[in-house]
């Protein structure tokens, strides 16, 4: 019995390996963050290093992304990382989610829950192993990016609507 199920396994670790994924590599950037917002290089450099794995349509995929299921789940975090923030698709989104956009890069940076320790475990990434300055550029950055779309728009077209209440 034990023979079979490890057959098994190993059948449908073999045969997973051949199930098309598809990949985060559109590289669009018709609505970029970096079009209409001042991005100095080191702060694209962290950036990239950093963040844009996850948070962007360009996603630069290791070596081991080629084994499944870890594929399968880096593609599945790529894309829920994608659906928080996407740096590509920024520009896209209304100016008061921009704006919370920002917010939420100034939180979970100085938090330090992004970028997230999974993605440097092992020794891996180590471009995105911030240390305590690069956080600071960061969050000084993204706090500078909120001030200037307060100097340059209505305050009410900045603040998110509540949400209503959920219904009981």
């Amino acid at each position: 019995m034990i023979k079979k199920i490890t057959l098994a396994v190993v059948v449908l670790l073999v045969g997973i390996q051949f199930v098309p994924m598809e990949k985060n590599e559109s590289g669009t950037t018709d609505f970029a963050m970096s079009n209409d917002y001042q991005v100095p290089d080191h702060v694209a450099t962290l950036l990239q290093g950093a963040c844009n794995d996850c948070h962007s349509n360009s996603t630069t995929y290791p070596w081991y992304s080629k084994i499944q299921p870890v594929g399968f789940w880096l593609n599945h975090h790529t894309n829920d990382g994608k659906g928080h923030l996407n740096f590509s698709e920024f520009t896209s989104l209304p100016l008061r989610v921009q704006n919370h956009k920002f917010e939420e890069v100034v939180e979970m940076v100085e938090n330090g829950e992004m970028p997230l320790h999974s993605y440097t475990y092992f020794g891996l990434h180590p471009e995105a192993n911030l240390s305590a300055e690069d956080r600071q550029v960061l969050v000084d950055w993204a706090k500078e990016q909120m001030a200037m779309l307060a100097a340059t728009y209505p305050a009410d077209s900045l603040k998110m609507k509540p949400r209503p209440a959920p219904a009981e």
